[in-house]
């Protein structure tokens, strides 16, 4: 690995909570080091100088070039979360609590062929079984390479997956969701979905359109319309959120009126809910 960069983040920013936050499976800590996959580009980062909101200094094992015209993106950079946090109503008090508690969460803008996949194998898997079928994917399809510090799988193509026989899918622990990733890797192979000509599309085309592929019902699309196209209206419920909706705001959805940010809200939410789930 190349010599460490500085970089200066002037907002919330929590790697922990980042990697603990459900959004992204390949997230890897050790020692303080965060690593994070983006395609084919591998980023260590850890701190180094930081206010307890996670604003300051960072070692990157990238250069600044290449932090400003991936990573910005990736950690969602050029959006101000600190005063999105500071926005919710005095009378939200649960939300309020979650911001408190989620201080540096962000919205990871990540692969979308990647995103389709691992959203699809996250039903009905808790987060450690999601992460080790995705890691037997990218073990078995995807291309290594070697970090200097690590040998490293990356996500497999849906041209190389598309290859993949429903016997060695079992073996990824896929159960039921085979033909659900067989068809993806198919309608993306061979372009019946383009995934990077869906970036212009609006929120509400998108979610029907992803909606298309086998086994993506409404909470698997707006994943991958928040997580891969940074679409932060989107505010997919799962079952904890449902629980939050039942329990905290009488059966009603509290997300519509956060308008653009809903999505962001959600994820403060989810965060709490994996992080108290005791409260439940």
């Amino acid at each position: 690995m190349n010599k460490m960069t500085i970089v200066n983040i002037n907002d919330d920013f929590d790697l922990k909570k980042i990697k603990d936050s459900g959004q992204a499976f390949r997230i890897k800590e050790t020692d303080g080091l965060y690593r994070f996959i983006y395609r084919d580009r591998i980023l260590y980062i850890k701190e180094k100088n930081i206010t307890k909101t996670g604003s300051g200094q960072y070692e990157i094992s990238v250069s600044a070039d290449e932090w400003n015209n991936v990573w910005v993106k990736y950690f969602d950079l050029n959006r101000n979360y600190e005063s999105i946090r500071k926005s919710v109503p005095a009378n939200d008090k649960f939300l309020q609590s979650a911001c408190d508690n989620g201080t540096g969460l962000r919205i990871l803008v990540q692969d979308p062929y990647e995103m389709l996949v691992t959203f699809i194998i996250s039903q009905r898997k808790s987060i450690p079984a999601i992460k080790d079928s995705v890691e037997r994917i990218c073990e078995k399809y995807g291309r290594l390479t070697d970090t200097g510090l690590e040998k490293i799988y990356l996500f497999p193509t849906a041209s190389d997956m598309a290859k993949a026989t429903e016997a060695e899918l079992k073996d990824c622990k896929l159960g039921y969701r085979i033909s659900y990733i067989q068809d993806a890797a198919m309608r993306v192979s061979t372009d019946l979905l383009k995934l990077d000509e869906l970036y212009r599309l609006n929120y509400d085309v998108l979610f029907e359109k992803l909606k298309e592929v086998r086994g993506v019902g409404d909470k698997v699309s707006n994943c991958i319309c928040l997580f891969a196209y940074g679409k932060t209206e989107a505010a997919p419920v799962d079952t904890w959120i449902a629980k939050v909706i039942d329990k905290y705001y009488n059966g009603i959805n509290p997300f519509p009126s956060y308008g653009k940010n809903a999505g962001i809200m959600q994820q403060f939410i989810f965060y709490y809910a994996l992080t108290h789930k005791d409260a439940f």
